[in-house]
């Protein structure tokens, strides 16, 4: 077999592990040529590759050396323009058990969080900060206020005991239990409520009576907040009254911390931002902007970013959010003392001395937050348990708890794949991806555009590997038919030539094969669409062979300076991209239906929209027949 320049090759590769590399490489090569069929390195297929990867398994195991090993055969690759005549055309990162050591952990792991969890997760977080931040911000004021004041008697008894029976005639006639503290009844606070000292009520005959209506009413957990309460939940008030200890769940500081955490769900989830970007909030950090009539359309936030910044003190970036967490930040403000500019300042309670919230002066850390994420999904199942409501926060799949990196890697995944589901209040993913890509990747390196598109291109793998599983490619119409076949027939063979493993549950969609091994792994396809991708980018109306010469669409880079087509401006029947499926021809023809119910409705339509209708019907209409498949599907 041809030996290739093995010593040249490692001595362009770092010199201190040149002598290392050449052990490697010359393992790499004893092996090759103990094989019963020797080969050029330029035959090597990536089932080769992978035999030499199980080689590797048991002569190293899957140690530091074994990465070593990994890293000496890949320079073929890496350097292969340069080498002469005999070429690696195989990356061996496409090769199965490549990339498998223990200290190789590049790929993203962090599990995101599933529709059924992050629909009604948002929607109590809404309801907090929509409905109930006002009733909580009240009653913590009051508390806050009042906790520490103290009281001196100056009524006579006879006056106490006439105050007395109009509070407890208050009580009974109300059904309202009475203030209450650890199973008895609260005597100082029945005693603020009157306006007199705590001793006047424990000696008969005010004790008795307080006893006796007791009786009648019950007690409260902990004495509530004398604030009226306005937020409503189905038509009802969320709840009876906001007690003030702070051993109550419906208490005001422990209600305070979980409208914290539902602010920070908030914003995690509809800005992209990581844990450090939100922490590092200060007030009047939002920035509305408004149309020359005076009506919002968008809202910027402004933070520090610290990953892939140059500064280690972080740097000034700015994100494009929606109108909900625009309302989060403004909860935080008046949550917060106006002497306070950190939002995430922990909240002050007063209480226990190892309680974290007795640290005023502290950011919440990410343990703490982690803590308080779980703690709101438990207070809201709690919750509707005891209201019999249905609308509970499924579990986390696999026992695992929320985390605050999730939001970020779920929100990519939302945008880049817009499932139908119905998150709640019908948040346009679509239309927040092209704010915060517009927003944040313009002024800082932290990357929420890449992560974005790096799932958008292993949707469009997984949509690939079906379109092959089930065929339906063979069914592709329309102008960049042809171009799509060809493409796909490639992408196809690249995939056929990397080794399955084991699906993952992440990615339903990836793990069906066609003709051989198929890419099942999501690092292995996220390798594949990197150096190979097809650049087909599937649609509702049409399925785009993209082709920037051809596009009509404006194309823009993307983070990492490829072009890509900008589907939102997409021209389907039009443009010379267009490729069709059975979906996307079903689409357009559901359109022209539509539009001919819609000219047949009574009254008529305006003369100018029945002449644009009927323009663009005809038009669906012409371009289908033009490109119908020469056989029935």
């Amino acid at each position: 077999m041809e030996r290739p320049p093995t010593t040249s090759v490692a001595g362009q590769h770092a010199g201190c592990n040149s002598s290392r590399h050449l052990v490697d490489l010359k393992r790499f090569t004893i092996w090759l040529d103990t094989r019963a069929q020797q080969q050029a390195l330029r035959d090597l297929t990536a089932a080769d590759l992978a035999a030499y990867s199980s080689h590797l398994d048991s002569v190293l195991g899957r140690g530091a050396s074994r990465e070593v090993a990994e890293v000496a055969v890949r320079l073929f690759w890496r350097y292969r323009t340069v080498l002469p005549t005999d070429r690696l055309s195989v990356d061996p990162l496409d090769a199965d058990g490549w990339g498998n050591s223990t200290r190789r952990r590049a790929e993203n792991t962090t599990l995101r969080i599933p529709e059924d969890v992050m629909g009604p997760l948002l929607a109590w977080c809404l309801r907090f900060v929509d409905d109930f931040a006002p009733d909580i911000i009240a009653a913590r004021a009051h508390w806050q206020k009042h906790r520490h004041a103290r009281r001196r008697s100056r009524l006579p008894a006879a006056a106490v005991q006439e105050q007395l029976h109009a509070t407890l005639e208050r009580y009974l006639s109300s059904g309202r239990p009475l203030p209450g503290h650890a199973g008895k009844v609260n005597y100082s606070a029945l005693a603020a409520e009157i306006g007199c000292s705590d001793s006047a009520l424990y000696l008969p005959p005010n004790s008795t009576k307080i006893a006796a209506v007791a009786a009648r009413t019950g007690i409260t957990v902990s004495p509530p907040v004398p604030i009226p309460i306005t937020g409503q939940l189905d038509g009802q008030p969320w709840l009876p009254h906001i007690g003030t200890s702070t051993s109550d769940p419906n208490g005001t500081v422990p209600l305070a911390i979980l409208l914290q955490a539902a602010c920070y769900i908030t914003i995690a989830y509809l800005s992209g931002m990581r844990d450090s970007e939100i922490k590092h909030l200060r007030r009047n950090c939002v920035r509305t902007h408004r149309d020359s009539t005076g009506h919002p359309y968008r809202w910027t936030i402004t933070s520090l970013a610290f990953k892939g910044e140059t500064d280690p003190a972080g740097t000034t970036a700015n994100w494009v959010i929606g109108a909900a967490a625009a309302r989060a930040v403004d909860v935080l403000q008046r949550l917060q003392p106006d002497t306070v500019d950190e939002l995430f300042r922990t909240v002050a309670n007063g209480g226990t001395r190892n309680s974290p919230e007795t640290r005023p002066t502290r950011t919440q850390h990410v343990g703490r937050t982690n803590e308080l994420l779980n703690q709101f999904t438990t207070w809201v199942n709690t919750y509707c348990h005891t209201h019999g409501r249905t609308d509970t926060i499924p579990p986390m799949p696999g026992g695992h708890s929320l985390q605050t990196r999730q939001f970020r890697r779920t929100l990519a995944w939302h945008i880049a794949r817009r499932p139908g589901g119905a998150i709640v209040g019908a948040i346009q993913y679509r239309h927040l991806s092209i704010h915060m890509f517009e927003g944040y990747a313009g002024t800082s390196e932290s990357g929420f555009r890449a992560e974005v598109e790096a799932e958008q291109a292993l949707a469009r793998g997984e949509h690939l590997l079906a379109m092959t599983t089930s065929h339906h490619h063979a069914n592709l119409t329309g102008p960049a038919a042809a171009d799509a076949q060809r493409r796909i027939t490639t992408f196809t063979a690249a995939a056929d030539t990397a080794p399955s493993t084991t699906p993952s549950p992440a990615h339903p969609a990836a793990g069906t094969g066609f003709t051989g091994a198929v890419v099942t792994d999501p690092a292995r396809l996220k390798r594949l669409m990197q150096r190979r991708d097809p650049h087909i980018y599937p649609g509702t109306y049409s399925t785009c062979v993209f082709d920037p010469a051809k596009a009509m669409c404006h194309p823009r880079p993307d983070s990492g300076g490829t072009t890509r087509p900008a589907q939102a401006a997409c021209q389907p029947l039009d443009c010379r991209n267009t490729a069709l499926t059975l979906a996307n021809r079903a689409a357009l023809r559901a359109e022209a239906d539509q539009i001919s119910i819609q000219l047949d409705q009574r009254p008529p339509l305006p003369p100018l929209l029945i002449h644009r209708l009927t323009d663009r019907r005809d038009k669906i209409t012409t371009f289908l027949t033009r490109h119908e498949p020469t056989e029935a599907p």
